[in-house]
């Protein structure tokens, strides 16, 4: 049990950013970690409420996180 409460609140925020650092937009991003939270949802890996309310906080911090992160990328002159 705790090992679900640590992970939803580590790795959908982690994966947004992984995911926006590599395609370059956060929302992109944002979008395919939905997508494959909804599907770890459909095939029962999360299976009550808490926890998918825990994923979308980790994932509102990962998309805020992915922001800055972008922002300070653009800044800088390192996009490519």
């Amino acid at each position: 049990m705790w090992d679900q409460l640590i992970s939803a609140l580590l790795f959908p925020g982690l994966l947004v950013i992984i995911l926006s650092r590599i395609s370059y937009n956060r929302f992109v991003g944002l979008a395919l970690t939905i997508i494959l939270i909804a599907v770890s949802a459909r095939l029962g890996f999360t299976n009550t409420w808490y926890l998918i309310i825990l994923d979308a906080i980790s994932m509102t911090a990962g998309f805020i996180l992915a922001t800055h992160m972008l922002t300070r990328l653009r800044q800088s002159g390192r996009e490519w």
